[in-house]
């Protein structure tokens, strides 16, 4: 079955741009990504648009469908009526490079600034040994395919363009609680995440977790253990006199 779909996807550069109504045919099972490109093939050979895998993998086909972070491989036209106009536009707390293209330089920049992984050195036999429990706790943050729709919805960054300099966002935050809790790293990044990262700008709404397309609990899971571990760093005695004695205390 095929119907004549009701697209409005916007078009411009960072200069400016406009939206611009298309009306582009939909075949039965078809994502928001198909029709893009079947627009690109009869009506707007020189539209811009970011994708790679097509499998929800790679993370790159972002967008803003109807007003909401998606993306655009995983989000079938038969979710929306045949005589509704689907809206497409880029990711808004990212500059625009033109059409669906947006700069995400940002995140690279904040990728690049984490602490690295610094294992405790191995065992008399050569091996590293940890418990499968200790594993599992952080094991569900590397699904992050880095699409960075929690980027694009966190509006400490998308309403407040000058936190982007003090803010880390989600992606980048739950980084850091992953390999803080990981059991054989050596590295507190508690201090680095309250004060290089911004994890206390970060007031938990659960947006980041309800755009994620892999399903991670990225606020109950990464982001308030994080700030429990900030504060029983700041505030625990036990804990404080651990630091000072040069012992890093196991969570």
């Amino acid at each position: 079955m095929t119907y004549d779909g009701k697209l409005r996807v916007w078009r411009g550069d960072e200069t400016g741009g406009e939206l611009r109504d298309y009306t582009v045919q939909v075949n039965e099972g078809e994502v928001v990504l198909d029709v893009i490109h079947r627009l690109q093939a009869t009506q707007a050979g020189d539209l811009a648009v970011r994708w790679n895998c097509k499998a929800g993998k790679c993370g790159s086909c972002s967008a803003e469908i109807n007003g909401k972070p998606r993306l655009m491989c995983l989000t079938r036209m038969g979710t929306f009526a045949e005589d509704e106009v689907v809206t497409i536009t880029p990711m808004r707390t990212f500059p625009v490079i033109r059409d669906l293209v947006t700069d995400v330089s940002y995140n690279y920049e904040k990728a690049a600034a984490l602490p690295g992984f610094e294992p405790r050195p191995r065992d008399a036999d050569g091996q590293h040994r940890m418990q499968q429990i200790d594993v599992e706790r952080s094991q569900e943050f590397r699904k992050c395919i880095e699409c960075f729709l929690c980027q694009d919805v966190c509006h400490v960054v998308r309403d407040h363009e000058d936190n982007k300099k003090v803010y880390a966002g989600p992606r980048f935050l739950m980084r850091l609680a992953e390999l803080d809790m990981h059991p054989l790293d050596t590295f507190d990044r508690r201090k680095v995440a309250q004060d290089n990262m911004g994890l206390g700008m970060c007031n938990i709404t659960k947006c980041c977790s309800e755009v994620c397309p892999e399903g991670i609990h990225i606020t109950d899971n990464a982001l308030i253990p994080m700030k429990e571990r900030v504060v029983d760093r700041k505030y625990d005695p036990l804990t404080w006199l651990g630091a000072k004695i040069g012992r890093r205390p196991h969570p």
